[in-house]
């Protein structure tokens, strides 16, 4: 069977909440018409789920054997390394300008130019490592605007765990949420060594006590793409089937 593959398109939004230009990746299906209506899929560290994820080719993959509903995939991509840091982690000085640029800027202008469903189930986040962070932060903020998150080894911290525990209106989210269990030791960028598993393994207790709707999974593997990459599959099927 010959798969037919969709269309990946630059996108550009200023955007008043960060005062700057905002570069996106769009991924339109190979059935993409406007006739039809869309759910929606936001990935933080964008072009990192478009390349090394290989979002695109698994979507062409699945929506040719209809296993999963019409999607299109919005990746946004990181500056650079202290960019990333600035808007997706909870001391970030941008974090809450980011988390309000998705609400309030870019949710709105893919609504008005894209066919995809105007609720909160019909939208998505996901990230990896502190991507996956900011979009379970943004979910909880905005959870009427986005029903549901995929959370591939999230940074997780007092300020997460807080946010969680405080939460209130979120019986309408879904998450999607795995960890290595080799996360034990994962170096940062600036060389620091930290526990990625202990904390997530609390996070998941947290939202089974809380009673989230909430996927749960430890996988063999690091905190890399070659861990996460193989997952994404489940991911989609779990999320949008």
């Amino acid at each position: 069977m010959t798969i037919k593959r969709g269309t990946i398109i630059d996108e550009t939004i200023y955007s008043k909440e960060l005062d700057e230009e905002i570069e996106m990746l769009v991924y339109l299906p190979a059935n993409f018409s406007p006739l039809y209506k869309y759910s929606l899929l936001i990935a933080q560290d964008g072009k990192d789920y478009f390349q090394m994820g290989r979002l695109p080719r698994l979507a062409d993959e699945l929506l040719a054997e209809e296993e999963i509903e019409n999607l299109i995939i919005v990746g946004v991509p990181y500056r650079g390394v202290q960019d990333r840091w600035e808007k997706y982690h909870p001391d970030g000085p941008k974090q809450e300008a980011y988390i309000r640029f998705l609400a309030h800027e870019l949710v709105p202008f893919l609504d008005e130019k894209y066919p995809v469903y105007h609720v909160g189930y019909g939208r998505a986040l996901a990230g990896d490592s502190l991507a996956a962070t900011v979009s379970l932060m943004a979910a909880l903020r905005y959870p009427h605007t986005f029903g549901k998150v995929i959370m591939h080894s999230p940074h997780v911290d007092e300020n997460v765990l807080k946010a969680v525990n405080e939460a209130e209106d979120y019986k309408q989210l879904s998450l999607y949420h795995v960890i290595g269990l080799e996360e034990t030791t994962v170096t940062r960028m600036n060389g620091e060594v930290d526990d990625f598993l202990t904390p997530n393994r609390t996070l998941h207790r947290l939202l089974d006590e809380k009673r989230f709707e909430c996927f749960y999974h430890e996988l063999s593997g690091g905190h890399t793409w070659k861990t996460w990459q193989p997952d994404l599959k489940r991911a989609l099927l779990t999320m949008f089937e």
